[in-house]
């Protein structure tokens, strides 16, 4: 497998654990914000392939504890299961980022039991989810079906929202509560421009702003935090 990117210690991708960031390139969204923009389209040079990933980390064992993959979107390889488990035979807790459009996969990952913690992006409410993910169209369901899988299973996970001033409104935490609600954990984070992002013009929320979204979220879901600032 070819791995587009390596942080080699994190203390915040992975909650509870002292881990790594492994960035699989590829992405089926197109979202104006990515603050990952170089990895979409799969062709970022590779920086190590699997084997040599596993060489790292079987130096970095008890230094590290977990490993994150993230992306792009880690469900596209369906080698992923393979990779994760080789990280889990050297004794690393895995946690996994995606955007919730591939379930199948996703319910692949939870029945073997190959992921100990779940990030999953909700980029916005319903009726205004393909304009975020730069998409003419989209359907839903599956994005649907990965909520569910989560908040009916039994293993840690949390959904973020990246807030970007341009494409979030009060009235679409509203609808996102309503969509998540009981969840177990709801994060947003404010968009940050950097040379990477796809698109120019956009802006992080105001405070105020960012604070009130929280707020209007925390009624359906209580524990909602701000991250990031």
């Amino acid at each position: 497998m070819k791995i587009q990117g390596l942080q080699k210690m994190t203390l915040l991708d992975f909650p509870g654990r002292v881990a790594c960031t492994v960035f699989l390139g590829g992405c089926d969204f197109r979202c104006p914000f990515c603050h990952n923009g170089e990895l979409l389209d799969g062709s970022a040079p590779a920086v190590m392939d699997d084997e040599e990933l596993l060489r790292f980390l079987q130096g970095r064992r008890g230094l590290l504890d977990g490993v994150a993959i993230t992306g792009g979107e880690p469900l596209l390889r369906r080698d992923l299961p393979d990779l994760l488990r080789a990280i889990r035979e050297l004794g690393f807790a895995v946690k996994v980022d995606t955007n919730g459009n591939h379930p199948a996969a996703l319910q692949g990952l939870l029945q073997e039991g190959l992921v100990d913690y779940v990030a999953m992006d909700i980029k916005n409410s319903p009726e205004r989810y393909a304009l975020t993910v730069g998409l003419s169209s989209l359907d839903l369901e599956p994005i649907r079906e990965s909520v569910r899988l989560l908040m009916e299973g039994s293993i840690p996970y949390e959904f973020r929202t990246t807030v970007v001033d341009e494409l979030h409104r009060a009235e679409d935490f509203e609808a996102i509560g309503r969509w998540i609600a009981g969840a177990k954990a709801y994060f947003l984070q404010p968009f940050t421009d950097r040379e990477s992002v796809p698109f120019e013009g956009l802006h992080a929320p105001t405070r105020e702003n960012l604070e009130k979204y929280a707020s209007i979220a925390r009624v359906y879901v209580p524990y909602t935090a701000i991250r990031g600032i």
